[in-house]
């Protein structure tokens, strides 16, 4: 199960990496862009927390997946020149974002949501075997 979950994970980051990326140039609107890689980033995190615990029980690692992504949110509210620069670079962008927002903490939950559904599936998947 967990190669599974690993598999999705990568392919949740491809799809976040493809929307930032391309998105624009597809035509895509702002909204769309932002919050689908949030949505996209919110369900990374839940399956990478579920590659590493392992569980089981989703609600934990649903809540540990909340957890890290309002921390990394909130996260934004400290300024340092070292964060700050970090921030300016591609990585930096994609791990900690730059602008903090409570709406990213909403789509973080629904990405969440959406890594739970991928999970649930790939657990339905596994048992047909």
């Amino acid at each position: 199960m967990r190669w599974r979950n690993m598999l999705a994970a990568i392919a949740v980051i491809a799809a976040g990496l493809a929307l930032r990326g391309f998105g624009y140039e597809l035509g895509l609107p702002f909204t769309v862009v932002k919050y689908g890689g949030s949505i996209l980033w919110g369900a990374m995190v839940f399956l990478l927390v579920a590659v590493a615990m392992g569980s089981r029980r989703m609600i934990v690692s649903a809540t540990i997946a909340l957890m890290i992504a309002a921390a990394v949110e909130f996260s934004r509210l400290y300024q340092t020149p070292v964060l700050d620069e970090f921030r300016l670079t591609l990585a930096g962008r994609l791990l900690l974002g730059r602008v903090f927002s409570l709406w990213n903490i909403l789509a973080y939950a629904v990405g969440i949501g959406m890594g739970m559904a991928i999970k649930a599936r790939l657990r339905v998947l596994d048992r047909s075997q």
